[in-house]
């Protein structure tokens, strides 16, 4: 089975040694990686290096605002890595104008990166399935007044109390990723609960049953696990160590 990682789960290494980073998550077996930047690393280069250790750029994380400051270089830099996916981490949604203004952002976005043969994506936490300042539920919003496709961040539909293989087949026809995330999700009745990330199959979140839902839709997956416990790499590690025991009792 092939997996991707989000590269912010190894941030502590990443920042400084980015090349090391990436030759850590390939070895481990990693065939795939979604960025979340790239540390003011030249495209050709982190191109060369994604090369040296066979690794494809599943996707990126690319920031709302510098999507805004810099468009056509953000479009030119994803296509000499080889990278047609561009997922918006976040955005503006606290408000019903914030809505509106995001909308515009993406329904203007969305047809320019589509005639570069480039798709526009949305990643969630668990803020947009909650109601916003003016009542509203932004990722219904999304759904209903854009054609963006969507990155399920698996965990954070857990977190904000829904069921994460209902929410998959609800996206069914507009989900490509998913977040494989595991961890123990907020009590949202006290206000002072947080939740925390655990590595794949030491939470709560119902990691094996959303794998298998994911292969079943044809959904590619993408571990993310942000907790740097001890480190990022060795987090990362027992999370493909993980599913690795999963591909090997169902045959995937």
């Amino acid at each position: 089975m092939n997996y991707g990682l989000q590269l912010y789960s190894v941030r502590d290494l990443a920042k400084e040694h980015y090349e090391e980073a990436l030759r850590r998550v390939a070895e481990m077996g990693y065939s795939m990686v979604e960025p979340a930047g790239f540390f003011g690393l030249p495209a050709n280069e982190v191109a060369a290096m994604l090369r040296h250790y066979g690794l494809t750029v599943c996707s990126t994380h690319t920031g709302f605002a510098l999507m805004k400051e810099d468009f056509d270089g953000i479009v030119a830099y994803h296509k000499a890595i080889g990278c047609n996916d561009i997922i918006l981490p976040s955005a503006p949604l606290k408000t019903a104008d914030e809505v509106t203004a995001t909308v515009e952002t993406i329904n203007r976005w969305q047809p320019i990166l589509e005639a570069e043969g480039m798709r526009l994506h949305y990643h969630n936490h668990s803020r947009e399935f909650l109601p916003n300042q003016d009542g509203q539920i932004a990722e219904e919003e999304l759904v209903k007044r854009t054609n963006v496709l969507f990155e399920l961040d698996t965990f954070w539909v857990f977190n904000a109390g829904l069921d994460p293989l209902a929410t998959m087949e609800q996206y069914r026809n507009r989900l490509q990723f998913i977040h494989l995330k595991d961890g123990i999700p907020q009590n949202l009745a006290d206000p002072e609960s947080k939740p925390y990330g655990k590595s794949l199959g030491s939470g709560q979140a119902p990691v094996e049953a959303v794998r298998k839902k994911a292969i079943d839709m044809g959904v590619k997956i993408v571990v993310e696990s942000e907790g740097l416990d001890p480190t990022g790499v060795e987090e990362v590690k027992r999370c493909i160590e993980y599913l690795k025991q999963l591909d090997a009792k169902d045959g995937n």
